[in-house]
């Protein structure tokens, strides 16, 4: 074929230079123009060389129909038209606009050269080769859990033998009902053993039918309506990472309805999504018992039913792992066993956090959580640790101590723990200057601190950026992203964000907002490649302190000699460093 190629643009050539390269190396003739031409000019040398396509670039938009329709105009007074075929393409060009103005074909912006290239060579391009398949992954895989510091093994040994000892010889309402749910799934009928176990507000749902506040039954037409929908919703997977294979990227999600929230993911997983999460309501996490069937209600997060769990679940890809939290309530042993019953892949524990900034009841959560990890190893489903620094303040290395633990016990116990530091501009590095220069250094001495004490998984969230983010979209996508970047620089297994109207959300989180941050997170990991964010020698100072912070930490709880006891004491966080034991089931836990 001859081809000549023209960039009807002042300046901007790039494109039909690309073309040049590739046409020529196909063993094609091409003429390759300089822009700024007069169409004159252009029209003399194709009305000499008389080439099989005249193709066209305009990258501006200004003034770009008129310029094109110009042109085509003096194509066909030169008698060109019925010689060769001529193609525009660039960044102002749409497939409806080259064929009103009479071009034979149009390629607009994200067009690849190949399927220029096959155009013009009357091939059809193959996409099965280069569609991209999304996979699976476990996020613990590779990993040996080994303490690599043996400083910290006889401290994370006493504590977690005393935890263990402790935890064995009690048990809950929480963990009773657990015991019966599963029973009932194995087709037992037991719910009145159950509902004696629940609180009024779950009671008065089974018994007399009358739904909690704020909440309502969804209706089968409503759900026939759903299943329609996903059947129809199509898209083509990206994968948000650009050259490393590092970081997964989360989405957390808890609308309130299971139909929003399952397509809130779809909308994630087609901008690249490799997860989710799901938030479950406060009032769920506080009162004794779950409902059941399909449910939505208007108040923060999706209640956990094993109806919307599974309807969830039935609107996930097949790639896209999902995370059932259950770290923070009076729930949370049932929580673990629908998330199972569901599908989940993983789920959240982690009774320090849950206890000293979740509300529940610190005796309580221990026995609760201590069941609910030998449930998530027995059903092997590993379980992430969030930490509390976030709004309550309490300082990185006591967080941090917590976190160890629980992730040591989940070892001893057979569990796959993963650690989930957050990256974030919380109340400890504000009052204590740690961010006062960047928002690098600090972030990067709690990874190098966490990786000098165990061969573990990390997964910073929720969310990356947390208190950096504001009412602007988009300075809350731009500091996502660039956290984003410092955690694919980490080389850290996952990240979870947020949308960016997630921190000032009056209303519902609307889907324009979850695109902005994802989409701002894959310009970042394409900005930075392979290449790193590099920390100052600050982080190394911090990582130090963080360190020894956990180790003087687990010190003091190990000579205390009781976990529990820590717990409501301070040792994990006074309150004065915003760590305040809950009380939600308190005084329910009851030797066995």
């Amino acid at each position: 074929m001859k081809i000549v190629l023209v960039p009807l643009d002042p300046v901007h050539d790039v494109a039909v230079k690309m073309l040049n390269r590739e046409f020529s190396q196909r063993g094609h003739h091409t003429i390759l123009l300089p822009p700024d031409m007069k169409m004159e000019e252009i029209i003399e040398i194709c009305q000499k060389e008389v080439p099989d396509y005249i193709m066209v670039s305009r990258t501006l938009g200004y003034n770009a129909a008129e310029l094109l329709g110009r042109f085509i105009d003096l194509v066909d007074a030169a008698g060109l038209r019925k010689k060769c075929k001529v193609v525009v393409g660039g960044k102002a060009i749409t497939k409806e606009l080259a064929a009103e103005l009479g071009y034979d074909a149009g390629f607009g912006e994200k067009t690849r050269w190949e399927e220029v290239v096959a155009y013009v060579e009357g091939k059809e391009l193959s996409t099965e080769g280069e569609r991209i398949k999304k996979i699976k992954k476990d996020i613990t895989q590779g990993y040996t859990y080994q303490i690599k510091d043996s400083a910290f093994i006889d401290l994370l040994e006493m504590i977690t033998d005393q935890i263990i000892q402790w935890a064995s010889e009690r048990t809950s309402p929480g963990v009773e009902r657990a015991k019966i749910r599963e029973r009932i799934l194995r087709g037992e009928n037991l719910w009145d053993d159950y509902i004696k176990l629940c609180d009024d507000l779950v009671r008065s749902y089974y018994r007399e039918k009358i739904t909690p506040k704020h909440v309502r039954l969804i209706t089968q037409e409503e759900i026939d309506k759903l299943n329609e929908l996903i059947k129809k919703t199509s898209y083509a997977p990206k994968i948000l990472r650009h050259t490393t294979e590092k970081p997964m990227v989360f989405v957390q999600y808890g609308t309130g309805c299971p139909f929003m929230d399952a397509m809130h993911i779809k909308i994630s997983e087609a901008w690249g999504a490799d997860g989710v999460l799901h938030f479950d309501p406060s009032w769920g996490a506080r009162c004794e018992g779950l409902l059941e069937g399909l449910l939505a209600h208007e108040e923060d997060g999706s209640i956990i039913t094993l109806e919307n769990l599974k309807l969830i679940k039935s609107a996930l890809s097949d790639s896209t792992l999902w995370c059932v939290r259950a770290h923070r309530g009076v729930n949370t042993p049932e929580t673990v066993l629908l998330a199972h019953e569901a599908g989940a892949d993983l789920t959240k524990i982690n009774m320090v956090y849950g206890s000293l900034n979740g509300g529940t009841d610190p005796e309580r959560l221990t026995v609760d959580g201590f069941y609910s990890i030998k449930l998530a190893a027995m059903f092997n489903m590993p379980f992430d640790l969030p930490t509390n620094e976030e709004l309550g303040g309490v300082p990185a290395p006591k967080a941090f101590a917590g976190m160890v633990v629980v992730a040591y016990l989940g070892v001893k116990l057979g569990a796959k723990p993963i650690l989930k530091p957050l990256f974030c501009y919380s109340p400890d590095a504000i009052i204590n200057k740690y961010m006062e220069d960047n928002y690098v250094d600090y972030n990067v001495g709690k990874i190098l601190a966490l990786r000098d004490i165990i061969d573990a998984p990390i997964w910073p969230g929720e969310p990356i950026g947390f208190m950096t983010h504001t009412e602007d979209r988009v300075q809350s996508a731009m500091t996502t992203a660039l956290h984003a970047a410092l955690g694919k620089s980490l080389e850290l297994d996952a990240i979870t964000v947020s949308s960016t109207d997630e921190a000032y959300a009056r209303g519902a989180i609307t889907t324009s907002a979850r695109i902005d941050s994802l989409r701002a997170i894959a310009d970042a990991f394409r900005f930075f490649g392979k290449t790193r964010i590099e920390p100052t020698k600050q982080a190394l100072e911090y990582a130090k302190m963080i360190k020894e912070g956990i180790y003087n930490t687990l010190k003091k709880v190990a000579e205390r000699g009781d976990f529990v006891a820590s717990l409501y004491e301070g040792f994990f966080g006074t309150k004065e460093e915003g760590a305040n034991p809950g009380r939600a089931g308190r005084g329910t836990v009851k030797k066995c």
